[in-house]
């Protein structure tokens, strides 16, 4: 991307990435070759042609493990099963190329074979919450057009009546489907994919608004996948001896874009997947022992969790587990996941989500004037880049909100570039609390709270104020042992803030609600906090 702006005639400096002349910020990264954009191409294609690239992957290297089962899958049954479920579907039900199917199921050895097998029908995969309530469903299904359904017993009576039914995947019937023998693979007939095709439809977190379905093409996803493919094919070509099996932990939710990226991400690389049907902490620990994961992708509240943080998050972290890795990255559903990363060298750049992905641009854009602002300064961020969605299903007015004529996502998120090109998030511009002429941000006063011995999480949110608009007020969750009160935590942050960003209402609560994702629900707390009125918390 630099070297391009450059022959272009618009130099950008090779410490920031910033073209001064467009105001753009460019990726310091390689840039990642792409199949060419009107090569009819599914991403379930593009994975396996990569797969058949490593010679572990024909054999049998382990590919997914159950870690409350101990069940295995090497990679030979993996495709076998996927294939033989493509032709079970195409035979025995009428889903073709173009409609839509519901995964409503935890994760599971099942459901990264009904994924790879949809996709290489064409079929557009939307997987949900398994949680989400009724109504929760019904909206999604009105919204996506849904024509068919796959979830377990525990889940499936949530599910509405839809055109194709409900398929099982813990049933007899379905266990048979994906089990076919190879005279039954060899039927199945190659499905022709636009990349400007919907690949998935996966569902925002709806924390500042009703859920949204995001639309990811397949060349969204092969995008984000070549990328990383690159890098790593970069990386094994400068390691001096051959590298163990890599073996990565998913606590994370397959529904979710964070999880479901690094699913076929790792598939594509060969590596070995170690999957959590229901994430518990402990379990996930032995999990890690046992199976000797080498990589794992998780939430930020997770490596909270491990730190039992007293001190600022990254840095404690790596003082209690010296042998382990932190790199950081940022995505949104809206951007088909990671925008922006680190590599190992990175890591220590604490506070900072790393550098901009491949192929990816960023403009850092000032809320009420609109201006396009150099590194240094605090924007609105928005991406451009291929693995940008193509929009919000069946919701066009939030998509010309969101997506403006030139592709350039609005994030809304308050962020900025320093002089090396790596990217800082200051906060949400939409949960930026107001106290009269100021903007206080709440993760800042997280990240105090969270720094205090006796205080195990937080959150903060706005409450209405006649005098200065809003407030910060901090839910808080002690410490096992602790006693710390309201007075304790106002005069621990008062001494470390300008007086606007004082907090000025304590609520003490057993938990902090937050998205399987690791966001904080603040739409329920604040629903919460207006509900208790203008009594004394």
């Amino acid at each position: 991307m630099a070297d391009e702006a450059t022959s272009s005639g618009f130099p950008i400096d090779p410490s920031s990435g910033f073209c001064h002349k467009t105001k753009i910020f460019h990726s310091l990264r390689p840039r990642a070759p792409l199949p060419p954009p009107s090569q009819p191409l599914s991403i379930a294609q593009f994975c396996f042609s990569l797969l058949q690239s490593s010679p572990s992957a024909l054999g049998s290297t382990t590919v997914l493990i159950d870690s409350s089962t101990g069940r295995r899958l090497c990679y030979s049954e993996f495709l076998d099963q996927i294939h033989s479920l493509a032709v079970a579907l195409r035979t025995s039900t009428s889903l073709s190329k173009g409609h839509v199917a519901f995964i409503l199921a935890p994760s599971s050895l099942q459901v990264p074979v009904l994924y790879f097998a949809l996709l290489t029908l064409g079929v557009t995969v939307s997987p949900a919450n398994p949680l989400s309530s009724e109504a929760e469903i019904a909206h999604q299904v009105r919204l996506c057009k849904l024509v068919i359904a796959f979830a377990p017993s525990s889940t499936s009576d949530k599910v509405p009546a839809l055109p194709f039914g409900t398929i099982l995947i813990d049933s007899p019937n379905f266990l048979s489907m994906i089990s076919g023998s190879r005279t039954d693979i060899d039927q199945l007939e190659r499905v022709q994919v636009s990349q400007s095709d919907p690949a998935a439809i996966l569902y925002s977190s709806g924390t500042t608004g009703r859920v949204k379905g995001v639309v990811l093409t397949h060349g969204n996803m092969i995008a984000l996948i070549a990328r990383f493919f690159h890098l790593q094919r970069e990386s094994d070509q400068n390691q001096n001896q051959p590298q163990p099996q890599p073996v990565s932990m998913f606590p994370l939710p397959l529904f979710h874009v964070f999880g479901f990226f690094m699913l076929v991400r790792a598939v594509t690389m060969a590596e070995t997947l170690v999957l959590m049907g229901r994430f518990d902490f402990e379990s996930m620990l032995r999990a890690v022992e046992k199976y000797r994961v080498t990589y794992m992708p998780v939430s930020p509240p997770l490596v909270v969790a491990l730190a039992k943080s007293d001190l600022e998050v990254a840095e404690h972290f790596a003082a209690k587990f010296p042998n382990v890795m932190v790199v950081q990255g940022y995505g949104l559903t809206e951007s088909g996941g990671g925008a922006a990363g680190m590599t190992g060298e990175e890591s220590q750049q604490h506070g900072s989500v790393g550098r901009l992905a491949g192929n990816m641009e960023a403009k850092i854009v000032d809320p009420v004037t609109g201006e396009a602002l150099p590194p240094g300064q605090k924007g609105e961020l928005w991406l451009r880049g291929p693995t940008i969605m193509k929009g919000y299903v069946g919701d066009d007015n939030a998509t010309a909100e969101t997506l403006d004529s030139e592709g350039w996502l609005k994030t809304g998120d308050l962020c900025y570039f320093d002089s090396d090109g790596f990217l800082y998030i200051v906060d949400r511009l939409k949960e930026l609390i107001k106290y009269k002429a100021y903007q206080v941000p709440p993760a800042e006063l997280e990240h105090l709270l969270l720094s205090h011995p006796e205080i195990a999480d937080a959150a903060v949110i706005p409450y209405p104020d006649e005098e200065a608009g809003q407030i910060p007020m901090a839910y808080m969750v002690r410490k096992p042992g602790s006693n710390i009160g309201e007075a304790q935590v106002i005069g621990f942050i008062a001494k470390q803030v300008a007086p606007y960003k004082k907090i000025r209402r304590v609520f003490f609560v057993n938990s902090i609600p937050k998205s399987p994702a690791g966001k904080i629900l603040r739409r329920e707390l604040i629903t919460h906090a207006l509900s208790l009125g203008s009594s004394r918390l």
